[in-house]
């Protein structure tokens, strides 16, 4: 069902004029990456941690690109029954659009796909008491 509706959000954010020719999948420039992203869908293998109170449902509300090529993540989430704003910096990896940061446990960030202009996908692995956890999260902007 969570991946329905994940389809469901691309299609959506898919409807608004998308560009074939603008998708990218590789050879990322991060510094497009950088701006205001809304979340519009999220799916995983576990869902718990993705519900409402779950460790690993944030809300990405800006993606900042830092000269170093780290990534700086705003987002906000559950912490102690409040919702906070937390500010991350992620290590760039080995691969292109990779990052690592320690979050609810050790997390290896993918970015998937973009336009850039209207949608971003994140493909997150959490690995956490030897237990994987993965995400898939669309965010789009407000273009």
């Amino acid at each position: 069902m969570a991946l329905f509706l994940l389809t469901l959000g691309l299609s959506l954010v898919s409807a608004q004029e998308l560009n074939p020719q603008a998708i990218v999948q590789k050879n990322y420039n991060m510094a497009k990456v950088s701006g205001i992203w809304y979340p519009v869908s999220m799916a995983s293998n576990d869902i718990k941690r993705i519900e409402e109170n779950g460790d690993l449902r944030v809300f990405i509300r800006n993606i900042e690109s830092l000269e170093d090529g780290r990534l700086r993540f705003h987002f906000r989430t559950m912490v102690h029954g409040e919702c906070e704003h937390v500010a991350m910096v992620c290590e760039k990896g080995e691969r292109d659009g990779e990052y690592s940061i320690s979050h609810e446990g050790d997390n290896t960030v993918l970015l998937s796909e973009t336009d850039y202009r209207q949608y971003i996908i994140f493909h997150l692995r959490n690995i956490r008491n030897g237990t994987q956890t993965t995400v898939l999260a669309l965010y789009g902007t407000a273009s």
